[in-house]
């Protein structure tokens, strides 16, 4: 089993920044794709930011340029780093791990961008 710990959402004024982190532990040989989705209420879970295990990099058009999606390797861990944040953005994240072609998914973490 794989456990995925997420941090760091919150909430935040239109134009300002958050960085999210989630760390995978447990039963892991190697880590594929690394990601995150965001989900608000009645609403299907989007994709945001996906990077695979050889830094291959995909974005949502809507967060192009403002977001960057990271990976620390040794730490297993996927960072996400939340540039002029919108109210738009408001939603729950999760993060994604690929492990033996399983996707895990993280519990997820609310971002809120309101003044």
């Amino acid at each position: 089993q794989v456990q995925l710990v997420e941090s760091g959402g919150g909430l935040v004024q239109p134009g300002g920044s958050l960085r999210l982190s989630c760390a995978a532990s447990g039963s892991i040989f190697s880590i594929g794709a690394m990601g995150w989705y965001r989900q608000t209420p009645g609403k299907q879970r989007d994709l945001v930011a996906r990077i695979t295990s050889s830094s291959r990099i995909t974005y949502a058009d809507s967060v192009k340029g403002r977001f960057t999606i990271s990976r620390d390797n040794a730490k297993n861990t996927v960072y996400l780093q939340m540039n002029s944040l919108k109210p738009e953005d408001t939603a729950v994240y999760y993060c994604t791990v690929d492990v033996s072609l399983r996707r895990y998914w993280g519990q997820g973490t609310q971002v809120t961008v309101s003044s």
